[in-house]
């Protein structure tokens, strides 16, 4: 067992941290306020008290799958949502499961049970990606379901209005949860570096176009990476932790470094 880099409130002192908008006025230690003229608040180890909701997107666009993948964005979201899930169990946290599209499929709440692991990789595996995303409304949904303050870990690959993303993040901040975007993208996605001319169908959408990615490729780039701008931008201005990942990253390498950066930021 190591230190969790998740923290709350409980009943050991780790640290002082500065206060935050929406912290809560209890934990605000006054005489250090009463020395420095600064707010700052007491922060504890967290031990039983976390509630993590992993939420995970299987809308159709999410069983892409390039030549070069070895997985689909559908299959290396359940690797990490099985994977995240086990990580918080370990820690003696509490972890729900949430699959959703146009509305939730699945919608299992934070336990920290012997069995849960394996209900969420059973759950995880029943499923498969199909229809449109409302990822608004669902933010919203989990916002509200969630109780207790939490964290809420957004698995997908946020093809979607990104006005809808940015109102349900805010209302998950507004409720004074947590929120974690985790963004799942096939590097074909991101390169568009096909050689020759094919016929695009649309995995949300009926539609097909037949295109010649050479004639599209500059313009095609630089609208993905407006698009990943705006959407790190989002997060950024919400405080909302951001990590993207290809289906061709080893999952394992892209959860340790972001678990050492998650721990080396709330340990400052």
């Amino acid at each position: 067992m190591h230190r969790s880099p998740f923290h709350g409130f409980s009943v050991e002192f780790a640290e002082h941290r500065e206060y935050s908008p929406g912290d809560d006025l209890r934990y605000v230690d006054w005489k250090v306020f009463g020395k420095t003229d600064k707010f700052y608040v007491k922060r504890f180890e967290q031990e039983t008290n976390l509630s993590c909701m992993i939420l995970v997107d299987a809308s159709a666009s999410m069983g892409f799958k390039s030549h070069q993948a070895a997985l689909s964005k559908w299959e290396y979201a359940q690797c990490a949502a099985a994977a995240l899930a086990y990580i918080v169990l370990a820690q003696q946290d509490r972890v729900g499961l949430g699959v959703f599209a146009e509305q939730y499929r699945v919608f299992a709440r934070p336990e920290a049970s012997g069995g849960q692991w394996q209900q969420i990789v059973q759950l995880l595996e029943k499923e498969s990606p199909t229809g449109t995303t409302a990822i608004g409304a669902i933010l919203h949904e989990a916002a509200e379901r969630l109780r207790r303050r939490g964290v809420i870990v957004i698995v997908g690959d946020f093809l979607v209005d990104l006005n809808q993303l940015e109102r349900g993040l805010k209302y998950v901040r507004y409720a004074n949860h947590e929120a974690i975007v985790f963004h799942i993208l096939d590097d074909q996605e991101i390169s568009f570096d096909l050689q020759q001319p094919v016929l695009l169908r649309g995995l949300e959408v009926a539609s097909r176009v037949a295109v010649d990615p050479r004639l599209l490729r500059h313009a095609y780039r630089r609208c993905v990476e407006e698009y990943l701008r705006n959407i790190q931008k989002i997060c950024h201005g919400l405080k909302v932790d951001y990590v993207r990942a290809t289906t061709q990253q080893k999952l394992d390498h892209v959860l340790r470094e972001y678990l050492a950066f998650r721990r080396k930021i709330k340990n400052m």
